[in-house]
């Protein structure tokens, strides 16, 4: 599992930026080819873990619970559809980590290519950003919860913890993060909620749901404050500083 985890994230660059070549010489002038059946077997078996690590460990995940908060805040049940929400933080997520890819690519990937760095010497030297990446959105609680359950020895920095730590502690902190920007888009929407609710009911209209008064409201009141440019541009740069 640990090798094909560890394909699949140095393949995430890769992705991003060039495929590799089937052959090529090496800094020693061996021709090394990539296209062995085993090594196609790897390639193809870590493929599936990709979406599992592009949903989990990067932005996407803050980003997708985010907006499906803000969906169900407005009251529009289906609008944005899934797909369009899923597009969105694919995007985002692909620009907040394309220069943790780019070093992960530069100092990882092209020396495997080139045959001057082994499997293993990839996988440290490309998980450092990431380590870094991961590490500045997680919670110092959840990775303490963490170590203790995969009962690690205590480190002396978090950057010396397994991705297999650093991972989990990172989805559960972005899950909070997410849940509490979350709580706080439902505020205003649901004080709209509420007067329009009051209002229906002091003057007898009690056949008629309050949500299909108070949705135009909330909706007139998101396009008014520019809701989407302020709403993205405050998670984009959340996720840069």
């Amino acid at each position: 599992m640990k090798r094909l985890f560890t394909v699949a994230m140095l393949m995430w660059p890769a992705v991003l930026n060039a495929a590799a070549p089937p052959i090529m010489e090496t800094s020693k002038g061996q021709t090394r080819i990539l296209g062995s059946p085993l090594e196609v077997v790897l390639l193809l078996t870590a493929l599936t873990l990709l979406p599992a690590v592009f949903v989990s460990a990067t932005p996407f995940l803050r980003i997708v619970v985010v907006l499906h908060f803000l969906r169900q805040a407005l009251g529009t049940q289906t609008t944005p559809s899934n797909q369009v929400l899923v597009g969105i933080g694919m995007f985002l997520s692909i620009l907040v980590m394309q220069p943790v890819a780019g070093d992960v690519y530069e100092h990882a990937w092209k020396p495997y290519e080139a045959g001057t760095a082994t499997a293993s010497q990839a996988w440290e030297t490309g998980s450092e950003p990431v380590k870094a990446f991961l590490l500045r959105f997680a919670r110092e609680k959840d990775l303490r919860l963490f170590t203790e359950i995969a009962k690690a020895p205590q480190p002396k920095t978090p950057k010396d913890l397994s991705l297999l730590v650093i991972v989990p502690a990172y989805i559960l902190s972005e899950l909070k993060a997410g849940f509490q920007i979350g709580a706080v888009l439902f505020l205003p929407f649901l004080v709209i909620d509420l007067v329009v609710a009051s209002v229906t009911l002091s003057v007898g209209m009690v056949q008629l749901p309050p949500v299909m008064i108070s949705a135009p409201f909330k909706i007139l009141l998101f396009v008014l404050i520019d809701g989407w440019n302020l709403l993205i541009g405050s998670l984009v740069k959340s996720l840069y500083t």
